[in-house]
């Protein structure tokens, strides 16, 4: 009797569908709120992700820019991570690594890119369930520069100086297949206002704004290009010469051959206290070293001019101590730079350690010029009656002036020099 009393009871209640959906959502739950959780979970790692990889993006970039400056390693890791720090990455959950060449990718090994790799740890949430182990999300971005094909002829390093290139006086230059550029930032960084200086030129470009007048002709461009990127010194990788070697006793030669044989395997020869040309004059192939005083063309004009000349044939003149170049008087130049070796394209190459000194070029010269004149720390300038006709004459100084009525002819198309690259493109490309 008890038996099928329970039969039948447990046959109702089997029967009974009235909680079948509560029981099912009962079960089920845990599942559904384990899926959603999961789901969230998965939708945050994708963000974080793509946070990540817009933080590797922007630190790219900049390292990028970094680069094109010419900066070191130093400086481009810390211009990437500071942006990176910026858009939220934080080196305390993640590691940062930059690589310039990058080291992977279609990009591996090339110079003019800047590789970033983002990592972070990611604690995990409802996936603990499955691995307790925390998620490690990475994302990676690579910057190239690339030259957009425009170049300088006339650079001034300077960062902040204010008239940085100045044209100024009656002044009347012209510069073909060139750009000018100035790396100051000053508001009067390219200078050339209240004058009747004439200039004409591809482009002017400036890191900082411009002052011009009436008489500047832009063969390239519609109008100045302010804030512009800061151009990279084409010659900054060269190291300076030994300069350990005697100095020469007779100068008073038609003629200089360099003996003394450096370990670069250059020729040099070394005059000491400066030298000063009274006659015409060639330089065979190498480096000529000036150690102190002034590298002078018939100074104070003791001869005619038709006496005294300078030619040179793939030669390097090197200042160092407190040489400085002043070329003054009626005087022809025919100037060429090396073509091959580790000086190549420059002709005068004044030492890194010159600061404030001035070279100048003044008087009237019928001048033939191929190769750098390069002073990075030091100021250069034009005035006078002087020129420079034909050939590619780079003007590469902390500051760069001309003004009297200087001239200066500068067809660049062809060149042994190293391009001084304006309007270079940074860009995202992996």
């Amino acid at each position: 009797m008890v038996k099928r009393r329970l039969a039948a009871t447990l046959a109702r209640f089997g029967g009974d569908r009235s909680g079948g959906i509560a029981v099912t959502a009962a079960f089920l739950m845990p599942v559904m709120v384990l899926g959603m959780g999961l789901g969230a979970e998965t939708g945050y790692q994708y963000m974080t992700q793509r946070n990540l990889q817009h933080a590797a993006d922007l630190a790219a970039h900049a390292g990028g820019v970094r680069l094109r400056a010419g900066d070191g390693k130093t400086a481009i890791d810390a211009a990437a991570l500071h942006v990176a720090k910026v858009d939220g990455f934080s080196v305390n959950d993640g590691i940062f690594t930059l690589n310039t060449p990058p080291t992977s990718g279609p990009n591996a090994g090339d110079t003019r890119s800047v590789e970033v790799l983002l990592t972070k740890t990611q604690p995990r949430f409802f996936s603990a369930i499955i691995d307790s182990e925390p998620v490690l999300i990475g994302a990676r971005a690579v910057a190239k520069v690339t030259p957009s094909g425009s170049t300088a002829c006339v650079l001034a390093l300077a960062p902040t100086v204010a008239k940085a290139i100045t044209v100024s006086g009656s002044t009347d230059v012209s510069l073909e297949g060139c750009d000018v550029a100035s790396n100051s930032n000053a508001s009067d960084s390219f200078y050339m206002a209240n004058s009747q200086a004439k200039l004409t030129v591809g482009c002017v470009q400036a890191v900082g704004q411009t002052q011009t007048n009436a008489y500047l002709n832009l063969l390239d461009c519609p109008e100045p290009v302010e804030f512009a990127p800061v151009v990279q010194d084409p010659y900054a990788d060269i190291p300076e010469p030994n300069t350990d070697i005697p100095c020469a006793t007779d100068v008073n030669v038609s003629e200089f051959t360099p003996s003394y044989t450096l370990s670069n395997g250059v020729r040099a020869m070394k005059f000491c206290g400066g030298l000063d040309i009274k006659k015409n004059v060639t330089f065979k192939p190498g480096l000529y070293i000036i150690d102190g005083g002034d590298f002078t063309l018939n100074a104070n004009g003791t001869v005619s001019s038709s006496e005294v000349s300078v030619t040179t044939e793939g030669t390097t003149f090197y200042l160092t101590g407190s040489a400085r170049i002043k070329f003054t008087g009626n005087s022809a130049l025919n100037l060429q730079a090396p073509t091959t070796g580790p000086y190549s394209g420059i002709l005068i190459f004044a030492s890194r350690s010159q600061n404030g000194l001035s070279h100048e070029i003044v008087g009237s010269f019928n001048s033939t010029t191929q190769g750098a004149i390069y002073a990075p720390t030091s100021n250069i300038t034009f005035s006078g009656n002087s020129k420079t006709n034909n050939g590619c004459t780079q003007v590469i100084g902390f500051t760069v002036e001309f003004t009297g009525n200087s001239t200066l002819r500068s067809n660049c198309s062809v060149e042994n020099a190293r391009n001084i690259e304006t309007n270079v493109i940074v860009s995202i490309v992996e």
